[in-house]
């Protein structure tokens, strides 16, 4: 054991006697083992603050969890569910009695005069001064906007005729691909065309084409772009001879699919063929897909109309909600009030739609039926019933919403995902909190760790103080030892004190 050094030190020196009294400290555990902090209690906070770590960081994912758990949770009760159902029955009875069958003939009588007056007001807009025949104003666009692809198509000899050539030849399309081509064809001197066989390929300009190529890049561009879209204007209505009755351009998903009927991938399945049939016999040019889209407009009204009201009674219900809760505007929580993003407004949708669709179908039948029973009737029943099904069928579909049948199945969708979600964020949850069990159990050990070496600690704690007990008590009788050596030698020498001191000698020898 290392020396101890002394906190106080006396001495008292006669001619034959030096006396020396040291005061010392206490011995500790560390002066008697020589030891530092245990590296086991360093291991055990370290450990202790990882887990602490791991734990806040579990805390924030699951109050993120809570959320959105919340989120994805349909929160509907009664009224919400009386409301949606009113509102599908209103806009039910809207489609009903306004919107009624699919007319084909109706969307195609709009898309005409919406496709003429827009020609014949892009004529007058360019110089046209002639009268307001539709075929003057057509001849003026065509003749002042050439497309060099236009008519290189009459010598090739590939199955394209006058009827198909605006579906084949790509610059006629009104598509971003149209566009593509048209550029390409003033680079490369080349139209480029796929037959009703899917077969693509390009077709070298003739000396006229070739005569409405720009000369430099700046002039290739704008003729590719501004001579491209104006002469699609220009037979949208059909020819000059054949205005508002002719072949027009084929509408953007026709011209899709016949730029998809070329891949390779396509090109032997029959695609092509069947495009060219809709386009050439059907007639389904672009102002056909118009009147499909005039009509399927009509009958998104009483969809929109649903899902308005739906989503406005959401919105004013729950800030009504939120302002008693919190009585305070700016305490507001607005992703709680906002009518979308949330399992409840769209179990309220598809509530609402699923009615509308029900009266709907409803609607069609009873109607259908009605019309079938009649035409039977008129026939005399002589059909057998084939005119009552032929004719149930044909008026079923045509007066069947498919805008509403189409927002039901989004909004069934969604309620499925959201629901798949939620079960895929409990599942999460429950992991996080496996994990935080996991720590806390963690925790527990260390903290038994602790205790046992606390207890240790203790044990050596007294174990030393025994140590120094020991030491005082040996220490003690030496002291005594020493002192009754030295009144024994002072007693020796008491000869040699003087007689001033012999009463307070006498009293020192009587105490010892």
């Amino acid at each position: 054991m290392a020396e101890t050094k002394a906190l106080i030190e006396t001495r008292l020196v006669t001619e034959d006697l030096e006396v020396v009294f040291d005061v010392i400290p206490a011995p500790n555990r560390h002066s008697i083992t020589g030891d530092t902090l245990d590296a086991r209690e360093i291991a055990i906070a370290e450990g202790l603050a990882e887990i602490d770590r791991q734990n806040d960081s579990i805390k924030v994912q699951l109050d993120a969890l809570v959320k959105e758990i919340d989120r994805l949770t349909n929160h509907a009760d009664g009224v919400d569910y009386a409301l949606a159902v009113s509102s599908g029955v209103i806009a039910g009875a809207l489609d009903s009695f306004w919107v009624g069958e699919f007319n084909f003939q109706r969307g195609k009588a709009w898309s005409n005069q919406t496709v003429n007056n827009f020609v014949m007001k892009v004529a007058k807009s360019q110089g046209y001064e002639g009268d307001d025949r539709l075929g003057g104003a057509i001849k003026f666009l065509e003749d002042k906007f050439k497309l060099p692809s236009d008519s290189v198509w009459k010598s090739a000899g590939a199955e394209i005729s006058a009827k198909s050539h605006h579906l084949d030849d790509f610059a006629h399309h009104p598509s971003p691909i149209g566009l593509f081509f048209s550029i390409l064809t003033q680079f490369t001197q080349e139209g480029y065309f796929s037959n009703k066989n899917g077969e693509f390929f390009p077709i070298t300009l003739d000396e006229n084409g070739s005569k409405l190529i720009g000369h430099d890049f700046p002039s290739k561009i704008l003729c590719g772009t501004v001579n491209w879209f104006m002469h699609l204007v220009s037979d949208m209505s059909g020819s000059n001879k054949t205005a508002g009755a002719g072949m027009g351009i084929p509408g953007p998903l026709i011209s899709l699919a016949k730029e998809i009927s070329s891949l390779p991938g396509f090109k032997d399945t029959g695609l092509a063929k069947h495009i060219h049939n809709a386009y050439v016999k059907n007639k389904f040019d672009l102002r056909a897909e118009m009147a499909v889209g005039y009509e399927l407009g009509r009958q998104a009204l009483p969809v929109v109309l649903n899902e308005a009201i739906v989503r406005a009674f959401y919105f004013v219900r729950r800030l009504a909600m939120e302002i008693k809760a919190t009585t305070s505007l700016s305490k507001i929580d607005w992703e709680k009030v906002m009518p979308w993003r949330n399992r409840t407004i769209v179990r309220m949708l598809t509530i609402a739609h699923g009615t509308f669709t029900a009266i709907d179908l409803s609607d069609a039948a009873i109607r259908a039926g009605i019309k079938a029973i009649r035409d039977e009737a008129a026939a005399g029943g002589a059909s057998g019933g084939a005119i009552a099904a032929t004719t149930f069928g044909k008026d079923f579909i045509l007066r069947v919403n498919f805008v509403g049948i189409g927002r039901l199945g989004i909004a069934v969708f969604s309620d499925m995902r959201m629901g798949w979600q939620l079960n895929g964020k409990v599942d999460e949850r429950l992991t996080l909190e496996c994990q935080q069990l996991g720590l806390l159990h963690a925790k527990i050990y260390y903290k038994q760790s602790s205790m046992w070496i606390a207890a240790e600690n203790g044990q050596n704690a007294v174990y030393q103080m025994m140590f120094v007990a020991q030491q005082a008590v040996a220490y003690h009788v030496a002291s005594i030892d020493a002192m009754r050596s030295n009144s024994q030698s002072i007693e020796s020498h008491a000869g040699h004190i003087p007689v001033e001191f012999s009463s307070e000698l006498s009293d020192i020898l009587k105490w010892s």
